[in-house]
């Protein structure tokens, strides 16, 4: 694995969840692949749990990490090739990339979509910059497009949790918001789900809210959200904002809020969530603090997502 931006860098989930877990059973034990490395973590924008987490998981490999706030605290990049600048980008990324893979063994980079360019967020510019000019693995903590590290968290989760033999049926819901977000998350899921092929992937949303096709091959899609959570296994709680009409909130029909009587439809369903979540807007009360919540579990396995990438991607830097 050279670098981890989606789950088309990944040639074995399994493994991945394996190590996963493996970390977690052994959560006390101290690595030492990484003595010796640095890791660079680049924020273009707030981060709690992929922060901490990915800090946490290298340190338990040993290594040593740097956090740059490059949104706050550097230049403003220039990512067009032949760029005349004489506007407000200061650095060019073929400049600033190599001097960072200069710097640091593995960058970890966070970035986010504007939700008004869908061609420009589609292109994933400065991950793929970074992966051209900087001559070292990249570890995305968050794209344009997709969250691989929440990807595998979420299916190292459903890993752990799921004893039955049979197929689990997951629901990737649609919930409310007050504002639009990203589809990085959904798109994401979707996406190590479907590749993954150990589950079977549902996903539900109100008209005008369907995902890019690109991640979602393989799912069954739904818009109606009483027919999607019968049966359920796992549901999987996340807002989006549209595709199709790039960034948008068109109107909804019907409750979209998962409670305790769509609750009823599921397989006494466990229900995750990749945080923060706003109460009784996208998930209620009852259900974040039922015995059916994951979602601080949920949140606790991303340290050992962050180590199982971390401890792959050190072995290109050796």
């Amino acid at each position: 694995m050279n670098h981890f931006t989606s789950a088309h860098d990944v040639t074995d989930i399994d493994h991945l969840i394996e190590r996963t877990l493996a970390f977690k059973a052994n959560r006390y034990t101290t690595g030492t692949e990484g003595r010796g490395k640095r890791l660079g973590l680049l924020f273009l924008n707030p981060s709690m749990r992929t922060r901490i987490s990915t800090q946490i998981a290298a340190e338990n490999l040993g290594m040593h990490t740097i956090v740059f706030n490059i949104d706050k605290e550097g230049w403003q990049l220039e990512l067009t090739d032949g760029a005349i600048m004489n506007g407000t980008s200061v650095e060019h990324i073929k400049d600033a990339a190599p001097v960072l893979g200069s710097y640091f063994d593995i960058i970890g980079v966070r970035t986010f979509p504007t939700l008004a360019n869908r061609d420009a967020d589609n292109n994933e510019e400065l991950i793929n910059a970074l992966k051209k000019y900087a001559g070292v693995p990249i570890l995305s903590l968050e794209s344009t497009t997709v969250h691989p590290l929440q990807s595998l968290t979420d299916l190292a989760t459903i890993a752990e949790t799921h004893t039955m033999k049979t197929r689990p049926r997951v629901v990737l819901l649609w919930a409310p918001h007050v504002k639009p977000l990203p589809q990085c998350v959904p798109n994401s899921f979707a996406e190590w789900v479907t590749k993954w092929d150990k589950a079977d992937l549902i996903i539900a949303n109100p008209q005008g809210y369907d995902l890019n096709d690109k991640y979602t091959k393989g799912a069954t899609q739904l818009h109606n959200p009483e027919n999607a959570l019968r049966d359920a296994d796992f549901v999987y709680v996340k807002n989006w904002s549209a595709y199709n009409d790039y960034g948008t909130l068109p109107a909804v029909s019907g409750d979209w809020l998962l409670n305790e009587e769509l609750m009823k439809l599921t397989n006494n369903a466990r229900v995750m969530h990749c945080l923060p979540v706003r109460r009784n807007v996208e998930l209620s009360d009852e259900i974040l603090d039922s015995p059916n919540s994951l979602v601080t579990q949920q949140a606790s396995n991303r340290v050992w997502a962050a180590q199982a990438v971390l401890s792959e991607l050190l072995k290109q830097t050796k």
